[in-house]
C-alpha cells in the first residue's frame, strides 16, 4: 500500500454543535478524513458539511447521503456544499451509481460505495470498480452490530477483489483498526469509539497509533459482546441503560430493593406459589446454579414466603439474587448479609409451607412476563427482564446508551447543561 491507510471519524450526531466540537477533538488526536454523518445531513440539514468544511479546509470532507436514487442531483448538492467525497449504497441501480460517477467528475468530488445491505459484497464490488466509482466501504451498521456482525470478515474478500481502496465500518475499536490494516483496508472508519469517548482526541492518537503500529491497543469500551460476555455487560450496566436499551420497556412494577447498593445479574429460575406458601420458592434454591436469579410469583398474597433461612440457603449455593411479587422477611439479616433481594413489601409473619405450586414455567412477577432462562438485571433502580433470545443484541445496546452518556456527562461537565448538549428544545415534538 503506497499511502498509509486513513483514519476517518463518522460524525452521527444529530445536533451540530456536538459534531463540531468532537470534529475539533478528533482532528487535533490525528483524524485525516471528517464524514459528515447520515443522521447529521437529515437532522442540520447539506450546512452542517458547509461548516465542517469551512472550519476545517485541510481535510478531506466526506457526506454520507446514503444515496439510492436521483444519484446525479444528489451528488451535485453534496459537492457544491463542500463534500469532497460522496458516499452512495451500493444496493443502488447501476444506472444511479453511472449518475453519480458522472456528477463526481464535473463538481470535482470523488464517490464511495456503502455496500450496507448487499447480498453478495465480492461480485458487487467487482461491478462497482468496473462503473467508476472510487471507493468501496465495507460496513456493518450499527443495528447489525448489536447482533454481533463482524466487518473484518468480508473486509478481506473486497480487497481481494478490487483494485481501488477499500474502506471499513462497523463497531471499529483501537483493538480492531490494527487488524483492519492488516487486512488491507485503506481507510478505516472510527464511529462510536471517538465520538462516545469522553475525550475524543485521546481516543484518536489512541486508535491511529494501533493502525500505524497495527498492534492492537486493549479497551474496555466500544467493543461488542456475544453471548459467553452477557454477565461482564450487564453488571456493568444499570437497569436504566438496559429499559433505554429496550425502548422504556422490560420493568418491573412495585417490586424493590430490600438491601441497598447490590445487584444481581443472571438467568431466571421462576417459581409460581399460593399466597403465603413458602414452599416452592425454597425448594426452588435445591434447583438453582450458581449464577441463578430466583424469580418468585407470589400470587399476591401479604403474608412473608421468604426470609432469613432462604437467604442462607442461596448464598450457600451461590445464587445470584431473588426477586419475589411479594412478601419477604428478616430483612435486617439480608440486609446484613449484602444479598440481592427484591420484593414488593416486607411483613413480619410468615406463610406455612403447603406445597402449591410450579417450578421453572412461564410467570408474571411485577407486570412482565417471565420465562426460564429470560436474563434478570436487578440493582438499586429496579428490576429489568430481558427476554432470553434478545439478550445479545440488548447487552450491547445497553452498552451503547451507557458509553454515549460518558460522552454527555463530559460535555455537562465543561459547563453545559443537559437540555443545551442535546437542545431539547429545539427537537420538541410539534403537535397542532
Amino acid at each position: 500500500m503506497s499511502e498509509k491507510p486513513k483514519l476517518q471519524v463518522a460524525l452521527d450526531f444529530v445536533n451540530l454543535h456536538r459534531a463540531l466540537k468532537v470534529a475539533e477533538e478528533a482532528v487535533k488526536g490525528g483524524v485525516d478524513w471528517i464524514e459528515v454523518g447520515t443522521p447529521l445531513i437529515k437532522s442540520e440539514g447539506l450546512n452542517a458539511v458547509r461548516e465542517i468544511k469551512k472550519i476545517f479546509p485541510n481535510h478531506t470532507v466526506l457526506a454520507d447521503m446514503k444515496t439510492v436514487d436521483t444519484g446525479s442531483i444528489e451528488v451535485e448538492m453534496a459537492a457544491k456544499a463542500g463534500a469532497d467525497i460522496v458516499i452512495i449504497l451500493g444496493v443502488s441501480d447501476d444506472s444511479t451509481v453511472k449518475e453519480a460517477v458522472e456528477a463526481g467528475r464535473r463538481y470535482g468530488a470523488k464517490i464511495m460505495v456503502d455496500l450496507l445491505g448487499v447480498e453478495d459484497p465480492y461480485s458487487r464490488s467487482i461491478e462497482l470498480e468496473k462503473l467508476g466509482v472510487d471507493y468501496i466501504c465495507v460496513h456493518v451498521g450499527i443495528d447489525q452490530q448489536m447482533r454481533g456482525v463482524d466487518p473484518l470478515k468480508l473486509l478481506k474478500q473486497v480487497v481481494e477483489a478490487v483494485r481501488i481502496p477499500v474502506a471499513v465500518a462497523g463497531g471499529i475499536n483501537s483493538e480492531t483498526a490494527a487488524e483492519a490494516v492488516k487486512a488491507g483496508a485503506a481507510i478505516v472508519i472510527v464511529g462510536g469509539a471517538i465520538t462516545k469517548a469522553e475525550n475524543a482526541e485521546e481516543a484518536a492518537k489512541t486508535i491511529k497509533k494501533a493502525m500505524e503500529t497495527k498492534a492492537p491497543i486493549k479497551t474496555a469500551l466500544y467493543k461488542k459482546y456475544g453471548e459467553g460476555e452477557l454477565y461482564k455487560v450487564f453488571m456493568e450496566v444499570s437497569t436504566p441503560n438496559i429499559s433505554d436499551a429496550m425502548h422504556r420497556k422490560g420493568e418491573m412494577v412495585g417490586i424493590k430493593p430490600i438491601t441497598n447498593g447490590v445487584k444481581a445479574v443472571g438467568k431466571a429460575l421462576t417459581v409460581r406459589t399460593y399466597p403465603g406458601d413458602w414452599a416452592k420458592p425454597v425448594e426452588s434454591v435445591d434447583l438453582a446454579e450458581p449464577g441463578t436469579v430466583i424469580v418468585v410469583d407470589a400470587g399476591g398474597g401479604s403474608k412473608a414466603i421468604w426470609g432469613e433461612l432462604a437467604t442462607w440457603s442461596c448464598v450457600q449455593k451461590g445464587v445470584s439474587g431473588v426477586v419475589i411479587d411479594g412478601a419477604v422477611r428478616d430483612v435486617d439479616v439480608i440486609r446484613d448479609l449484602k444479598f440481592p433481594v427484591f420484593a414488593r413489601t416486607i411483613n413480619p409473619t410468615a406463610g406455612d409451607p403447603k406445597g402449591f405450586g410450579e417450578i421453572n414455567v412461564e410467570i408474571v412477577c411485577g407486570g412482565v412476563r417471565v420465562r426460564p432462562g429470560d436474563w434478570i438485571v436487578a440493582d438499586d433502580n429496579g428490576v429489568v427482564v430481558i427476554p432470553r433470545e434478545n439478550a445479545v443484541e440488548i447487552a450491547n445496546r445497553a452498552k451503547d446508551v451507557f458509553e454515549k452518556e460518558q460522552r454527555i456527562r463530559a460535555e455537562i461537565k465543561r459547563g453545559s447543561t443537559l437540555s443545551k448538549v442535546l437542545k431539547l428544545k429545539k427537537w420538541e415534538k410539534i403537535v397542532g
